[in-house]
């Protein structure tokens, strides 16, 4: 690796470390709000508000149209990043708590990197799967091992959220490399904009003052932090680093999840988390030093 590939390598993970930052709070925030918000509405309403915010960016900053060929691209990736991954992590938060909720996401980067093989044509090394595969399966240990063959309608809706965003998160690394990752995802969310409204607006709180302000303070974060800006940070990370490296910066994402579960729901971790971060830290570290070609 040249040092220019090294530096950009660096910075991508320094930038999708803010970005996962970011992330690893949507699902303690989101379980703060679904006892007395719709799932739906918290996936849907959540990127309401973060499309209104970014077509103001879009105008502000007098942002050129897409061009023809990427409308596609980006509706990939508002179906994976504002519709499916917001709904569907939104109901599975419903069932399971966040610190395993989490820990189940924690897969994430390993399909990531899949996706990113499948869109963008990443090749990477044996050295790579090695050791991506070894984080993802530390996860799987930490969440319970054998006990994650028995999977609950939860965990499948977490499947199904991991998915969406692997698919999302590949198409817009790309997207990212012309684009700016900021404006990726502000065009995504108002592409999105008139076919979230109605169902936004038919599942919204019938009873307002039943919402804490508490609650309302999270769904602001869910909508401008998890929604938005987070994706500013992880989008530059991943044009700047490559999908398949700095997708593996997620695996420290269910650790950050733990954190804010604790200090914002109560949950409960201890040594066993904290050793788990370590080794997990560890294989993110090693996973940097494989090679990655790029077509």
């Amino acid at each position: 690796m040249s040092d220019t590939a090294a530096t950009d390598a660096l910075r991508g993970l320094l930038w999708g470390a803010v970005g996962v930052t970011a992330f690893g709070l949507t699902l303690p925030m989101t379980r703060l709000v679904v006892p007395v918000m719709d799932p739906v509405f918290v996936g849907l309403g959540r990127a309401v508000i973060a499309a209104l915010a970014a077509a103001v960016l879009l105008v502000l900053s007098r942002s050129p149209w897409p061009e023809r060929q990427e409308w596609p691209a980006l509706a990939v990736v508002a179906a994976g990043v504002v519709l499916g991954f917001p709904v569907l992590s939104a109901m599975a938060m419903q069932s399971v708590p966040a610190s395993h909720g989490g820990v189940v996401l924690g897969l994430l980067p390993l399909a990531t990197a899949l996706a990113s093989v499948v869109f963008n044509r990443e090749r990477p090394s044996p050295g790579f799967w090695l050791t991506a595969a070894a984080g993802a399966a530390l996860v799987v240990f930490y969440a319970g091992g054998a006990d994650l063959g028995r999977l609950s309608t939860g965990d499948l809706l977490l499947l199904g959220a991991t998915v969406s965003a692997a698919v999302g998160y590949a198409v817009g690394g790309r997207l990212s490399k012309h684009m700016g990752g900021w404006r990726v995802i502000c065009w995504a969310l108002v592409l999105s904009l008139p076919f979230i409204v109605v169902p936004a607006w038919r599942y919204a709180p019938v009873d307002l003052a039943s919402v804490s302000m508490e609650q309302w303070a999270a769904f602001g974060y869910l909508a401008l932090v998890s929604q938005l800006a987070g994706f500013f940070f992880w989008n530059r990370g991943l044009a700047l680093g490559g999908v398949a490296r700095v997708s593996q910066v997620q695996l420290l994402q269910p650790f950050v999840t733990l954190v804010g579960a604790t200090t914002i729901l109560g949950e409960a971790w201890g040594v066993r988390d904290l050793a788990f971060a370590a080794l997990v830290v560890a294989s993110v570290g090693l996973n940097r030093r494989t090679a990655i070609a790029r077509r």
